[in-house]
C-alpha cells in the first residue's frame, strides 16, 4: 500500500507498530525515508489523536490488526484490544478531525457468518465470525458502521464542524498473497522458508478452500474506493473485494501450484543457483477452527466501479516466485515490486 501510494506520488503518514517480522518489507525496502513514519499503537488514543490533529489528514485507510487466526486464540484479549478498540479509537480520530473526508476500514471476508455453503457471501449477509479473528472483524465492521450512523451524519457533523461528514467505508478481502510477506502461520511464507531451507512444505490444513488474490489486487481497490467516495459520497458503502470463482482453490492444490511454478523457474536456470526444488507433505492436524469453504460475491463491487480482477491465482504465483527468487538471491527487491506494480495498473 505505501509503496503503491508513494509511486503515486502521495504524501504518506503510516501509523504502525514496529514491523513484527524480521526481515520486514517496510524496512527492506526503505519506506521510512519515503514518507512519513510513526510509531505508535492504535490502542494509544492520546497518541493517535495528537498525530491526526498534526498530520490534518484528508484520506484514512485503516489496515492495523493483529491479523493472525492461530494467534487469536493464543492471546484473545490482545487480539479483540487491537481489532476492536483499535477500530474504536480509528473511528474516534477521524470523527475529531474534520480535514478528513475519505475513509476506508479493511475487515476480512470472514466477518460472515459461515454456514459452508457454495455460494459467495453478499455484503448484506449476517455478520457474525465463529473463531476471535473473525469475530473481532465482525465487531470492527459493527463499531465502524455506528460510528457512521451516530457521528458521520451530514446534519449532526455540519453543526459541530461546519463541513460535510467524511465518506465512510468498509472493504472485506478475500485471502491476500504475494511477495514480502513473512508472517508465521501463512501458506505462501511457509513455501518460502521451505524451499530456502531445503525442507518438505508441512501443509496442516489441506482441505480448506479460500479465495485467492494477489495482495496488489484489494490495495488497489482500496485506492480506487478512498478516491471515488472522496469525490461521490455516495459510494461509501461496504464493499466485498476477491477474485472469480475460479479461483477458490483449496491449500493443498495452491502449494502443489507453488510447487510447480517454483520448480520450473529453478530448472529453467533462471534463478540463478543454491535454490532448492520444491514438495509438500499433508500433515493435517485438525488444529483450531477455520472455514473450510468461504468465498465472496464480489457483484457489488463490480457493478459500482466497473472493477475486475487482474491476474488469477496462476499469475499470481508466477508473481510470487518471480518476487521470492528475487530476494532469495539477494536482488533488488524494491525494483520487482515497482515493475509488478506497473504491470499490474497496465493492465488493469
Amino acid at each position: 500500500m505505501c509503496k503503491a501510494l508513494i509511486n503515486a506520488g502521495a504524501d504518506v503518514t503510516g501509523y504502525a507498530l514496529k514491523a513484527p517480522t524480521e526481515p520486514s518489507l517496510f524496512d527492506m525496502l526503505g519506506l521510512a525515508s519515503q514518507m512519513s513514519p510513526v510509531e505508535g499503537d492504535i490502542r494509544d488514543l492520546a497518541h493517535l489523536l495528537k498525530v491526526f490533529e498534526e498530520v490534518k489528514p484528508e484520506i484514512v485507510i485503516h489496515m492495523a490488526a493483529q491479523p493472525i487466526v492461530c494467534d487469536s486464540y493464543k492471546d484473545p484479549v490482545y487480539t479483540y484490544e487491537t481489532n476492536v478498540m483499535g477500530t474504536v479509537n480509528i473511528c474516534e480520530a477521524v470523527r475529531r478531525t474534520p480535514s478528513v473526508r475519505s475513509f476506508v476500514n479493511v475487515t476480512t471476508d470472514k466477518v460472515y457468518l459461515n454456514k459452508e455453503w457454495q455460494w459467495g457471501y453478499r455484503e448484506n449477509e449476517e455478520l457474525n465470525g465463529f473463531d476471535p479473528y473473525s469475530n473481532l472483524k465482525s465487531c470492527s465492521e459493527l463499531v465502524t458502521s455506528s460510528y457512521k450512523n451516530s457521528f458521520f451524519t451530514d446534519e449532526e457533523y455540519e453543526k459541530l464542524y461546519g463541513v460535510v461528514a467524511p465518506a465512510v467505508t468498509t472493504c472485506r478481502a478475500g485471502n491476500v498473497i504475494g511477495g514480502g510477506d513473512f508472517a508465521n502461520d501463512r501458506i505462501i511464507p511457509d513455501c518460502i522458508r521451505a524451499v530456502s531451507a531445503g525442507q518438505e512444505i508441512v501443509v496442516r490444513n489441506p482441505y480448506s478452500t479460500r479465495p485467492y488474490q494477489h495482495v496488489l489486487e484489494p490495495v488497489m481497490a482500496y485506492l480506487m474506493i478512498a478516491e471515488a467516495q472522496y469525490k461521490d459520497m455516495a459510494l461509501a458503502g461496504s464493499y466485498n473485494v476477491g477474485p472469480d470463482d475460479s479461483d477458490c482453490w483449496t491449500t493443498g492444490e495452491l502449494v502443489q501450484l507453488f510447487c510447480d511454478k517454483w520448480n520450473g523457474t529453478v530448472e529453467s536456470g533462471v534463478s540463478g543457483s543454491g535454490l532448492n526444488g520444491a514438495s509438500w507433505v499433508n500433515k493435517h492436524d485438525g488444529g483450531p477452527h477455520e472455514a473450510n469453504f468461504l468465498k465472496l460475491d464480489c457483484s457489488k463491487l463490480k457493478t459500482t466501479f466497473g472493477w475486475k480482477p487482474v491476474w488469477n491465482v496462476e499469475t499470481t504465483m508466477e508473481k510470487i516466485v518471480e518476487w521470492s527468487v528475487a530476494y532469495l538471491n539477494g536482488e533488488d527487491v524494491g525494483a520487482v515490486m515497482d515493475r509488478q506494480i506497473g504491470e499490474f495498473v497496465g493492465e488493469r
